[in-house]
């Protein structure tokens, strides 16, 4: 099939940031692309062919949008699955599949997906409702201090909270829920992998992510991560197990824990472009997001070494601040060597809200590092 200046169409499922990151290389490329997003000022509405407003979980909106198009592929997790699965068995391309996205959408099922195969992770247990697990705890069959996640919606932080008495459970919503043993470790790490549908697969270099003490958000991504190379190997090695047991096509980022023992444990899997996959736009030989594109296309990978050290700064709301986004000091870093902003789009700010992330590349880690630091003490994202 001719991609490249033609009749082809490409649907991306979400409107999001990262949706408007992929297509920077589907107009590299020239290649039709539909997007689908409830929200009218959507990052990506500037950017693609043809925008459609609409609820990406109801049914029919999904159904209609996807008949619209050559391949389907999506840039969030929460859609209606029931609507690919039919898209898929009357013989659209959907990728990554909608059976893979059936054993992710829901946390609680990817755990049993990794106990059932082996996969290293940290103990759990599964509960139907927040009242059930108080009932665990309260019969001494579930010990304190956990990590309650619930198993569906939740994003950037929202949905886990760590649990060190009882108390804590109070206002939290009674849903489908698991509590995740809390695992010393050292160091969050993650492994993109991109698989095409020929069965070629590659993997980037393992990241390390600092994350922000309360929001639970990651604040830096660091690649490569400072780490020995033995445990960067098994790391990797894990991450490839893991797409080969999901058998997913598109990227497939692996967020793992390095325990204070060298263990690697898988924490959580995203079928998509990954925040973690950032840096790649400056330091790698081919982004995450273009390997995105190529794989979901079954065409040959990119490149996934690096050029040079790279370590990504999220940029989120300050917090007190909420309305009309302004950067503040955003003119300062722009003379710094290196540092590449990427604005998102998003007009409102409030606190925590992913707005934008900033690049520095630099021969060496520790220095790019000490500018990440810099840039993050100097840009305020407020209103």
């Amino acid at each position: 099939m001719n991609y490249f200046s033609s009749d082809f169409k490409l649907g991306i499922l979400g409107g999001g940031q990262l949706g408007k990151m992929l297509l920077f290389d589907t107009r590299k490329f020239d290649i039709q692309t539909y997007v689908l997003d409830p929200s009218d000022e959507a990052p990506c509405k500037i950017a693609c062919n043809q925008f459609f407003k609409g609820d990406l979980m109801d049914f029919e909106t999904v159904y209609n949008f996807g008949k619209l198009v050559d391949v389907l592929t999506f840039e969030i997790e929460l859609v209606n699955l029931d609507a690919l699965v039919k898209l898929e068995d009357e013989g659209l391309k959907v990728y990554p599949s909608p059976k893979t996205l059936k054993l992710i959408q829901n946390k609680g099922i990817q755990k049993d997906f990794y106990r059932h195969h082996a996969i290293p992770t940290a103990n759990y247990q599964r509960f139907s409702d927040l009242k059930s697990l108080v009932v665990s705890i309260l019969d001494s069959k579930t010990k304190v201090p956990f990590v309650w996640k619930c198993t569906e919606f939740g994003y950037d932080g929202n949905g886990v909270k760590v649990i060190r008495q009882i108390s804590d459970l109070d206002n939290l919503a009674n849903v489908e829920c698991i509590a995740e043993e809390m695992v010393p470790f050292k160091n969050e790490l993650a492994v993109i992998v991109c698989r095409n549908p020929s069965g070629e697969i590659k993997t980037y270099p393992v990241v390390e992510m600092e994350f922000h003490p309360e929001a639970n958000q990651v604040e830096y991504v660091i690649c490569p991560a400072r780490i020995e190379d033995t445990v960067a190997k098994r790391a990797r090695a894990i991450a490839l197990h893991v797409s080969e047991k999901f058998n997913h096509v598109g990227l497939l980022a692996v967020e793992m824990f390095q325990t204070d023992d060298d263990e690697i444990l898988v924490n959580e899997v995203a079928p998509r472009p990954h925040n973690s996959g950032h840096y790649s736009i400056e330091a790698s030989y081919t982004s995450q997001f273009e390997n995105h594109l190529r794989a979901i296309l079954d065409l040959p990978l990119g490149n996934t070494d690096s050029k040079v050290a790279g370590i990504m700064v999220n940029l989120v709301g300050a917090e007190g601040f909420t309305g009309n986004v302004v950067y503040e000091n955003i003119e300062k870093i722009l003379s710094w060597n290196g540092v590449t902003p990427h604005i998102y789009g998003k007009k409102q700010t409030r606190p925590f809200r992913k707005m934008g992330h900033v690049t520095i590349v630099n021969e060496d880690i520790n220095e790019a590092r000490r500018i990440a630091e810099e840039v993050k003490n100097t840009i305020r994202v407020i209103s």
